[in-house]
């Protein structure tokens, strides 16, 4: 076997491994939320991730992994060794692929991002020193590992605030439901379709303008509208009525939160002693609202809240397809962006400033994810779906959606956030809407440490793989 052939296939079935490992950790944190719910099985959440990373890797991913390969360190510090910077970013995916398969054995949801960002700055900075890794980059990079969970969470929070309010605490949710189920449906529909049309299909040498693009995406929404409503008409099993009567109604609890809202404009506009008087029916109204909170017990026993949550499973799907998609978008890059730097210099025997990425790379880096994932996700999307807070279809679909929504801005921006990060930050906004004590603070803390050693991990094992190779190899090719 020549040398080029060598390179090649060790190439590719470290770059595969390294998929596998993106499917088994990253894929599952994505799936994890519909799984944990209820809303899919398994082999369900296996198929629709099956489906939609692939197109969301092969239509979306070129642009995050044009950044991985060209964006973190100064390739052309490399062209008088070229093979220096192929033996680096195959010791960068096996690295990353080893901490990955060392995480996922134990639960840890840790970023592929993170992981990958870490061995490739290790290599970067044993082959080029300092001056080799862009700096700017990177700390757009940071800010957005940062402000990812946060808008996740932030989002989350708020949307499920809304269907609280809307929904889950009114004297009639199912009703509410009927209500308000179009318009999220259309909502969905015309985001996930604006995304796929803004974001990508150039590999496919389909391409739209902006106009097309929000009329497109506004026609399908309205679409949607209709047809839900429709279906919704025939859907006879949905029950309108109340509660069962022996748990507090969830209206007293709206009516005693406006109350507390008003206690709080006459407190800040009363007198001292009106003040202090104020303060404690406040402070008394806040503690009966907490307690109305937690005898309604809607969220366990009613039959009207099942039926709810059973509408809600088709968003959920629909969301979990929608996170499946930017996923795929957004992650292939950790495994394809090394990969395709290596065949270019593997076929062109030096470095080059821009490579190409073909769509048959971006294909083979989605079958990885998705193989990873039927083989050996259960034990992330475990940890994910159950271990963090407890999660309905309601909850998840909240949590799914709003990850998705700032995985897909930044994949169209280039950045190759941690889609961990995302979907972590987003249920605890989720579980933050219930209250703190909602959380699981013991397993947040333990994912917060992995997160943490990740980089160092992901780097050290980097160095340590990349002088192996340096000194297996390249002694062999100068003889």
């Amino acid at each position: 076997m020549d040398a080029e052939l060598f390179f090649t296939t060790l190439t590719l079935l470290v770059g595969f491994y390294m998929a596998w490992n993106i499917g088994a950790n990253d894929v599952s944190n994505a799936m994890g939320t519909s799984v944990g719910s209820g809303a899919l099985t398994l082999r369900k959440a296996v198929i629709i991730a099956a489906i939609l990373e692939f197109c969301g890797a092969f239509f979306v991913g070129s642009d995050v992994s044009e950044t991985m390969q060209r964006g973190l360190i100064d390739t052309t510090l490399f062209i008088q060794e070229p093979m220096i910077l192929i033996l680096g970013f195959c010791s960068a995916l096996l690295a990353t692929g080893i901490w990955l398969q060392i995480a996922s054995y134990f639960g840890w949801p840790v970023s592929t991002t993170h992981a990958i960002v870490g061995a490739i700055l290790g290599f970067g900075f044993i082959g080029g020193g300092l001056s080799a890794l862009h700096w700017g980059e990177l700390s757009s990079i940071a800010t957005s590992w940062v402000l990812s969970p946060l808008l996740s969470g932030l989002i989350a929070y708020t949307l499920f605030g809304i269907l609280q309010r809307k929904i889950l605490y009114t004297l009639q949710p199912v009703l509410a439901t009927r209500k308000l189920f179009p318009s999220l449906v259309s909502f969905v529909l015309f985001t996930f379709t604006l995304s796929l049309l803004f974001n990508g299909l150039e590999n496919v040498h389909l391409s739209f303008s902006l106009g097309h693009v929000i009329l497109l995406s506004l026609g399908i929404g309205i679409i949607a509208f209709f047809l839900t409503k429709i279906c919704l008409k025939h859907f006879t099993s949905l029950s309108t009525t109340h509660a069962s009567s022996h748990h507090a109604s969830p209206q007293n609890v709206i009516s005693l939160d406006k109350a507390v809202k008003h206690l709080q404009r006459i407190q800040a506009n009363s007198t001292e002693n009106t003040h202090k008087k104020v303060s404690g029916l406040l402070l008394e109204a806040r503690f009966l609202s907490q307690e109305l909170k937690k005898e309604s017990c809607f969220s366990q026993t009613s039959s009207e809240y099942k039926t709810v949550e059973r509408m809600f499973v088709i968003l959920q799907v629909l969301s979990a397809c929608f996170i499946a998609f930017a996923h795929g978008a957004n992650d292939v890059a950790n495994a394809i962006g090394p990969v395709a730097a290596v065949l270019d210099v593997i076929k062109l025997g030096f470095v080059s400033p821009v490579s190409y990425i073909p769509s048959w790379l971006l294909a083979f880096g989605g079958l990885g994810i998705v193989i990873g994932l039927a083989t050996w996700g259960w034990r992330v999307m475990e940890t994910i779906g159950r271990k963090i807070t407890e999660l309905t279809p309601t909850r998840g679909f909240c949590a799914e959606f709003s990850a998705a929504i700032v995985i897909l801005i930044a994949s169209k921006l280039g950045l190759p956030i941690s889609t961990t990060h995302c979907i972590v930050g987003a249920v605890l906004g989720v579980g933050l809407a219930k209250g703190m004590k909602a959380l699981n603070l013991s397993m947040i803390r333990e994912i917060v440490l992995s997160w943490i050693i990740t980089i160092p991990a992901s780097a050290g094992v980097a160095i340590l793989i990349f002088y192996l190779c340096k000194m297996l190899f390249l002694p062999l090719l100068n003889t």
